[in-house]
């Protein structure tokens, strides 16, 4: 399941991230890429001071801590975040993430937004697939996740510059089927007990999530 969420992060930690950034030091992205991606990213990846580690830890705390973003991922761990940085030119060509990252089994990508989409042109996150591509270029703070066995590219770069946190999740729920399931069965008892509060019906989809989670996560 493809999924985005909107205001991840404020806008006074927004600015205060592009500032941290501004400031930061910044290194060949192909340091952290596979032996065939190296041949395709174009990129600059920031380089981990105490700042940097600052606004690390801020943005992963607001990701694990919205509630979409734990209804839809199920995160169990998360890798920590990369600040990506895209200068004109630069680009990302077409890619699978690999399956370990810092020792975390990659279940789910995803790409939060950092810079206003109408100061940059192209480096829009393309998503691959049989249906055809789906680019995707957001508001800063909103956060696009997906499951990291597709391929994808980043557009490139052709005026202004492209600033991004990336990362990935373990899930408790391995199978991607299985956790969108899981998030339209929270998403309809969640409406269902808004419109009609605690009843029979809200307690049986509550059974079934809850049993369903029984059966399928790996804790």
């Amino acid at each position: 399941m493809q999924i985005v969420i909107g205001n991840v992060l404020s806008a006074d930690e927004i600015a205060l991230i592009r500032q941290t950034l501004a400031q930061a030091s910044f290194e060949d992205g192909r340091a952290t890429a596979g032996f065939a991606a190296r041949l395709v990213k174009n990129n600059r990846q920031a380089t981990a001071d105490r700042k940097v580690d600052t606004i690390r830890k801020l943005t992963e705390e607001r990701i694990l801590g919205h509630e979409l973003f734990e209804m839809a991922v199920r995160p169990k761990a998360l890798t920590s975040v990369m600040f990506s940085r895209y200068d004109g030119g630069m680009h990302y060509g077409s890619h699978v993430d690999d399956a370990l990252m810092q020792g975390v089994r990659t279940d789910v990508s995803f790409t939060l937004f950092l810079s206003d989409p109408e100061t940059y042109d192209g480096g829009e996150l393309v998503i691959e697939s049989a249906a055809g591509d789906d680019a995707v270029k957001l508001t800063a703070g909103s956060l696009v996740a997906y499951p990291s066995t597709t391929l994808h590219h980043v557009a490139a770069v052709t005026r202004g510059e492209r600033l991004a946190a990336v990362g990935w999740a373990r899930s408790y729920v391995r199978d991607a089927a299985r956790r969108e399931m899981l998030f339209d069965l929270d998403t309809a008892r969640r409406q269902l007990f808004a419109r009609e509060g605690k009843s029979a019906e809200y307690d049986l989809v509550s059974k079934s999530l809850a049993n369903l989670l029984r059966m399928w996560v790996e804790d």
